[in-house]
């Protein structure tokens, strides 16, 4: 797997009980009251803080509007069409954290309410298939687990958790689910452990040859194994029993019952499980050859510590296949012989047929294949079309998927014979997310997002017509902020390479006037800008400047050839992607050509060093989650493997390509003030390409501030605390305030 290390946003580019619930028992379900009283029909999530007394507009964005942008997410259709639940997520200024509740909307129009308690974190709402249960995910004391639910064919009270209904794949009847569950017992240190006291990273991993000499006055860290630290959970502490394997096994549930019926035990694992329409067939993923977990995983471990091999390494591979088993057990048999990647099986309604999104190689584009179940070879009905399927859905009337279509995303019909090119039904100028369908396959819900509006819930045929909007959550935001529009343009670059990029106006831009410019680089490398509401682009344009983003080769969106060309070549023909687009803006007789910043996190942070290493031409840089040396960063992040496929191995397999790239090699020649931003629990992109960075400038004599948040990782930007987080927008306010419009230092609002 490549790690990509920073996400654009809404991820391709985003993504982000103590009182009664009553619920009428009728057809229509229609809810009385929410499980929390005081919901309030039709309110948008109010944040509470400094933010509720901004002037009103029109104006421009001001930092506390941040806090009054409301994310909806995770739309999911009722199997009679008729209503659709959703996660509704808010800030909470005075508290320095994120809210998130159910909502639910009738499908023919009418306010949104809120169907669980203000006083509880709950989202990823889902209905049973039998339409009685909205199930939902939070963590509530009491429980087991983190699935809850709300009854909706009887008068309930409380939400409450429901043993007797499994989640996992049900057949068309919704009769039982099927489901994977490790058999094998995780291991338990022996007793008496003399080292239970001890924090969990202090404690001798089972590996160890050293122990605490007084396990008492030893709090340090442990560390043995090559993974011991991660981005999003931060320090891991290490196995402390021999190593073994819990091979995920196939279970069915019926609904009604809380008893499991185990249907395999073998050494292998079965992933992906979906359940035949008719509920007689099991179609799963496995290991090619069906060898136990164990094999599979040291002979991985193996083959990762050898030194990088062309024939070897770039060599296509054929590890997993999928496989049809019936319901009630026996042999599995082999679908297909298939060379690459197979993920996402979904059953055509007559059980015919399976799809599948197969990726042929690691750097060639994913299609959607169908194969029937009786045998046969694959088709692929995307064809030589550009670009990548992502969720899909095979309805009566047709196969349905999303696709990013470079920076916009769009909801489109497959062509099953793939003859021509797939039908788009729903896109546009906007990004569209979750797309989900009622039991009848003829209503679609999906949450969309345009440059000059943040996300809401859309309704639509599930051809695409009638579509309507059914939230305004974000009404009052957008009445006060006049969010600032993007030309979209595109341009070719070196080699030929069209790409894609956009420049959104300063608020308030009048003709015959000059404004500063801010180049915008996002991470991965493969992710990609688009056609969604973004904080960053929307601070920088309200301070009054134009705001440049682009998608150079690398980026995600346009094909996996687009996507991997970069490979070795970072800091090449994709830097000269986006210098090309400077010059082309540049040119623009309301650009000052003389005041141009630059801003990038991650990639970015990397690109942006380099480009401090390149060029003088910008006035102020900002960087975030930079990587100044990869030979550090190889050793310090929680994603090695990124750099192992990029640059053909390790450091030592090819020091000189690290080197060649590493910015720092070039720091005598940086000029520009620059601004590092960096999260001290960052394990991403880790401290020290910033501390060297800084250094480096500061003892050149170049204006360069670090700026060090605290309870933070590499997701600070998109998920940290969110005092942090619009601290982080103001201080790029006054960074490029003060360096590309003359502004005094710390003005920023």
């Amino acid at each position: 797997m490549v790690l990509s290390i920073l996400s654009a946003p809404w991820r391709r580019r985003h993504s982000f009980a103590l009182s009664t619930l009553v619920l009428a028992a009728s057809a229509t379900l229609q809810p009385i009251a929410a499980e929390a009283q005081g919901a309030g029909r039709g309110q948008a999530p109010r944040s509470a803080g400094a933010s509720q007394s901004l002037p009103k507009g029109p104006r421009a964005m001001m930092l506390g509007d941040w806090y009054r942008v409301v994310n909806v997410s995770s739309p999911a259709v009722s199997p009679d069409g008729k209503q659709v639940a959703m996660t509704v997520t808010r800030a909470v200024e005075s508290d320095n954290r994120r809210h998130s509740e159910v909502w639910v909307v009738s499908t023919a129009g009418g306010e949104p309410q809120r169907w669980t308690s203000p006083g509880t974190e709950s989202s990823n709402p889902r209905w049973s298939p039998d339409g009685k249960y909205l199930f939902f995910n939070s963590q509530r004391p009491g429980g087991r687990g983190n699935t809850w639910a709300i009854r909706l064919d009887q008068p309930s009270g409380e939400a409450v958790q429901v043993p007797e209904y499994p989640a996992g794949s049900m057949p068309a009847n919704g009769r039982f689910a099927v489901f994977t569950d490790a058999v094998t017992p995780a291991p338990t240190v022996p007793t008496p452990d003399v080292f239970a006291q001890m924090p969990a990273m202090a404690r001798p991993p089972y590996d160890a040859i050293t122990r605490p000499t007084v396990p008492a006055r030893f709090d340090g860290r442990h560390v043995v194994d090559m993974v011991y630290k991660n981005n999003n959970t931060g320090f891991v502490p290490g196995r402390r029993t021999p190593r073994v394997w819990r091979p995920q096994q196939l279970f069915k549930q019926n609904v009604g019952d809380t008893a499991r019926t185990q249907i395999t035990n073998v050494a292998y694992s079965h992933r992906g499980a979906t359940v035949s329409p008719d509920g007689q067939w099991i179609a799963f993923v496995a290991d090619a050859g069906l060898r136990p977990d164990s094999v599979v995983d040291l002979e991985r471990d193996s083959l990762a510590r050898l030194p990088y091999d062309k024939v070897r390494d770039e060599a296509e591979r054929n590890d997993a296949d999928i496989y049809l088993l019936p319901v009630a057990g026996g042999t599995p048999r082999k679908l297909m012989e298939w060379m690459g990647a197979e993920s996402n099986l979904t059953w055509s309604p007559d059980g015919k047929q399976l799809a599948f999104v197969g990726r042929p190689a690691r750097t060639k584009s994913a299609r959607i294949y169908t194969v029937p179940v009786a045998g046969g070879a694959p088709v692929n009905v995307l064809g030589d079309w550009q670009f990548e399927p992502s969720s899909m859905e095979w309805l009566k009337n047709g196969l349905h998927f999303t696709a990013d279509i470079g920076g916009r995303s769009a909801v489109l019909k497959a062509d099953l014979t793939g003859k021509t090119a797939p039908k788009e039904l729903v896109g546009g100028r906007r990004q569209v997310r979750g797309m989900s369908f009622d039991a009848a396959g003829r209503t679609m819900a999906f949450v969309a997002t345009s440059l000059t509006r943040p996300t809401e819930l859309f309704v639509a045929n599930a051809d695409g017509t009638g579509e309507r909007q059914l939230t305004n959550f974000n009404k009052d935001v957008n009445a006060d902020v006049v969010w600032s529009d993007a030309e979209r343009f595109t341009y070719k670059s070196v080699g030929d390479v069209e790409i894609e990029a956009w420049l959104m106006k300063p608020y308030g831009y009048q003709p015959g006037r000059k404004y500063p410019l801010v180049l915008y680089i996002h991470g991965g490398p493969h992710s990609a800008y688009g056609e969604g509401w973004f904080d960053e682009f929307q601070n920088l344009a309200a301070q009054g400047m134009f705001v440049l983003f682009t998608n150079p080769r690398g980026s995600s969106g346009y094909g996996a050839d687009f996507t991997y060309s970069t490979r070795g070549r970072w800091g090449m023909e994709d830097y000269e992607d986006l210098m090309k687009a400077v010059d082309i803006v540049a040119a623009r007789p309301d650009v000052d050509a003389t005041k141009l910043g630059a801003s990038g996190g991650s990639y970015g942070g990397f690109m942006t060093t380099w480009m401090a290493t390149k060029t003088t031409r910008f006035a102020a840089i900002q960087t975030d989650r930079t990587i100044t040396d990869w030979t550090y960063w190889y050793g310090a992040s929680d994603a090695q493997g990124l750099t192992e496929f990029e640059f053909y191995g390790k450091p030592w397999d090819n020091q000189k390509l690290y080197d060649e790239l590493s910015p720092i090699r070039y720091v005598n020649k940086v000029k520009t003030p620059m601004l590092i931003v960096q999260s001290e629990e960052d394990h991403r992109t880790p401290m020290g390409s910033a501390e060297i960075w800084f250094m480096s400038l500061k003892k050149q004599g170049v204006p360069v501030e670090l700026i060090r948040y605290p309870r933070s990782n590499h997701d600070l930007s998109r998920t940290g605390e969110p005092w942090l987080l619009v601290d982080r927008l103001g201080r790029l306010r006054d960074w490029f305030g003060y360096w590309l419009q003359g502004q005094k230092a710390g003005t920023a609002n």
